[in-house]
């Protein structure tokens, strides 16, 4: 046999609730592992004074109980397993572990025993049922009942409120009340906080974000009393689990967060942390309420009766002390800004993300703490609105996901070299990356590794210069266009130098006048075409007297489902509700389904004979004729439209059948069309008369110059 027993899937009854976790039995300890929590119960080997076995409800169960008087229950154990752990008790504790039935006749009369922090209830010598006395609230007593209230487990479907016990009177000791002494054995082991003398120390008007306010916060030697304006908690030591100091990113602030278990409540909210925030420049001087012999004995040099420094070292020294429990900081983790968070955003709320040495916390809106072994894998997003930034999302093995977003795209080289050294499953990496649960892929990430996510942003970087370089390009093109390498000659109608292309056709009459010089011809600029609109779509009027649209099957069973999921789930919003709805449709089974497939059928049969009856009885044609009219309408209004379009062409091309030749004004200069076509050809004309009786006076001359005298006038 080796040295070591471990057992997965051990159960360990909390308050009402069945918390899972691993056992493990060496020769020095047993310690049991809590799933949900990650909380350690450790027992020496040596303080084992007793160990039964016995048949519960999920199972086999063991119970062990301590020389200190601590009592142990772990249940979830296989039958074949009750001689592999009897032969090691022997081995190693030099137990016995005996066997002992549990009494299940249901007789609601016999012996209540208590044995260190159990009240056990006995019929025939054999337990019926035991309660913790650690669960027990409040007791009252009666004539002849003492009433046991018990703390409140929100995990739980059923709580167990009260218990009453009739206690008969005592016939042999007259001189104490069996009642009495039955409430004082309750009390002396139940939960129930008083505040009874005075406080080891007080911390005035403390900054608390969550619950938000200003406490006073009171130290008393079993529990933490925080006194508000308007709130009190009482918390005992007991329920806390871990303690954090956490720097804040601006470097002058510190956050102090204890996580609880059970949370505090306040009405339907409960507070699973209590968070401080303290200024770096905060000082106190602090004395306790103890003397010197009392803090030396009680706290073994963790305090002393007189302390002065920071106000959060103060806070952080005392709880440490009080609650035993290690003080939880950031590691070796630097974010690109040189902090040891990263700045993001969960739930719409901003706020700081701590990667540690054994999971992550979230400070502080809701507060969120996840350790590395419920992390399944965790995943790097591209951000929704930006290429700048990036999500960061944790998947846990009980199927709950958590999406930081808005994390600076210069933080991801950071938390991916973490996440990768923390040996964290990443669930977007590339093929060659991919992780097959061999240890030795789990590798620090190098500079040449394959990164999906970064080669894929470096990608669309890319794109976005190249697009940058094809728009300026396009601009310049823009810029040295030349109207005149174009087949159409004719300056815009918009255009403010509308008169350049006359340029061209007057070049004879430029040519002739000598003194007259040219002018540089300014380029026109360019118009872009504007695209014809696409018609917008005309919306479907509905029909108000028409039958409604069947529901789905999903939406039937919603309808029918969320009165249920509302009181299963108090004060849940309406989006989480949906959520809630879409994970329980999805695991209903064929046969559910099936059910609500038919129920949605026979809507739909039952929509369809509707809707053909009020067909049939007219229904509907008032919708279809204004469509009609509509569209008539929109004919119409294109027919206008045509002759006026005709009208611009016609401005464009230079009154119809003047081609390429035809000068061309604007608008902006001529005040009607018609007068200004008609003086245009008439100058035209006049012109052309002119030169032509020029030209032919000058050839008549010429010929009369160059032309050889006749016969006749020789001999004359």
């Amino acid at each position: 046999m080796g040295d070591t027993l471990e057992f997965n899937e051990i159960y360990q009854e909390v308050k009402g609730s069945w918390n899972d976790g691993r056992l493990r039995f060496s020769k020095q300890s047993v310690v049991y592992k809590n799933s949900k929590t990650g909380k350690v119960d450790s027992i020496s080997a040596s303080d084992i004074n007793q160990a039964t076995w016995r048949r519960v409800c999920l199972g086999h169960g063991i119970k062990l109980g301590t020389s200190t008087g601590n009592v142990y229950k772990y249940d979830g154990f296989r039958d074949t397993d009750f001689e592999r752990i009897s032969e090691f008790f022997k081995a190693n504790y030099k137990l016995e572990l005996t066997e002992k039935d549990m009494c299940v006749k249901g007789w609601n009369w016999g012996t209540a025993k208590f044995s260190g922090p159990l009240l056990s209830f006995d019929v025939n010598d054999n337990a019926a049922f035991e309660i913790p006395l650690s669960n027990v609230s409040q007791c009252a007593t009666g004539k002849n009942e003492v009433t046991l209230e018990f703390h409140q487990n929100d995990d739980t479907e059923v709580s167990l409120m009260e218990v009453r016990f009739y206690v008969p009177p005592s016939q042999t000791d007259e001189r104490q009340d069996p009642v009495e002494a039955f409430a004082e054995n309750v009390l002396t082991k139940a939960d129930v906080i008083q505040a009874t003398g005075d406080a080891v120390c007080i911390f005035k008007e403390l900054q608390c974000l969550t619950p938000r306010g200003r406490y006073d916060i009171r130290i008393y030697p079993t529990f933490l009393h925080l006194h508000g304006k308007t709130f009190d908690y009482k918390i005992p030591y007991t329920t806390v689990l871990r303690l954090f100091l956490l720097p804040h990113k601006d470097q002058r602030q510190m956050f102090f967060v204890i996580s609880l278990d059970p949370p505090i409540k306040q009405g339907q909210t409960r507070y699973h942390f209590l968070i401080l925030l303290f200024s770096k420049e905060e000082n106190i001087t602090l004395t306790l309420n103890m003397s010197e012999e009392d803090v030396e004995r009680r706290f073994e040099g963790k305090l002393s009766k007189n302390m002065s420094g920071s106000l959060y070292e103060m806070v952080s020294r005392v709880m440490k002390a009080l609650v035993n429990r290690k003080i939880t900081v950031p590691g070796n983790f630097q974010g690109h800004s040189g902090a040891q968070c990263i700045t993001c955003s969960y739930k719409a709320s901003s706020g700081l993300l701590y990667p540690l040495e054994r999971g992550f916390i979230y400070v502080h809106k809701p507060p969120v703490h996840l350790r590395f072994e419920e992390i399944s894998c965790v995943n790097f997003a591209r951000g929704t609105t930006t290429t700048r930034s990036f999500d960061f999302e944790i998947e846990t093995k009980q199927g709950n996901q958590y999406t930081f977003s808005s994390i600076e795209r210069e933080e991801y080289g950071k938390l991916f070299d973490f996440v990768n050294a923390k040996k964290l499953n990443i669930k977007n990496r590339g093929f060659k990356e991919g992780m097959k649960g061999k240890i030795d892929e789990y590798s620090d990430s190098d500079e040449d590794q394959h990164d999906a996510y970064l080669e894929r942003m470096k990608a669309e970087g890319k794109i976005r210069e190249e697009g940058n370089d094809s728009d300026e390009s396009d601009g310049g093109s823009d810029e040295s266009f030349n109207p005149g390498e174009e087949d159409d000659d004719i300056a815009e109608e918009y255009d403010s130098n509308a008169s350049a292309s006359d340029s061209s056709e007057d070049g004879d009459d430029s040519e002739d006048d000598g003194a007259k010089k040219k002018k540089p011809v300014k380029k026109p600029k360019v118009v872009k075409e504007k695209k014809e609109r696409k018609p917008r779509k005309e919306k479907k009027q509905k029909d108000t007297g028409g039958p409604k649209r069947p529901m789905s099957a999903y939406m039937l069973w919603l309808n029918s489902s969320r009165e249920r999921i509302k009181s299963e789930n108090p004060g849940i919003s309406i989006t989480e509700i949906s959520k809630k709805a879409g994970e329980m449709w999805r695991q209903l089974g064929k046969d559910e389904k099936e059910e609500w497939d038919t129920k949605a059928g026979e809507a739909k049969r039952q929509y369809d004979i509707a809707k053909k009856e009020y067909k049939e009885s007219g229904g509907g044609s008032t919708s279809s004729s204004k469509k009609e009219s509509k569209k008539s309408a929109g004919k119409k209004d294109e027919k206008k439209r045509k002759p006026a379009g005709g009208d611009k062409d016609k401005e464009r091309g230079g009154g119809g059948g003047g081609g390429a030749n035809d000068s061309f004004k604007s608008r902006e200069f001529i005040p009607t069309s018609e007068s200004s076509s008609d003086s245009d050809h008439k100058s035209k004309s006049k012109k052309s008369k002119r030169s032509k009786s020029k030209k032919e006076s000058d050839e008549e001359e010429e010929e009369a110059v160059s032309t050889p005298a006749s016969s006749e006038e020789e001999s004359d």
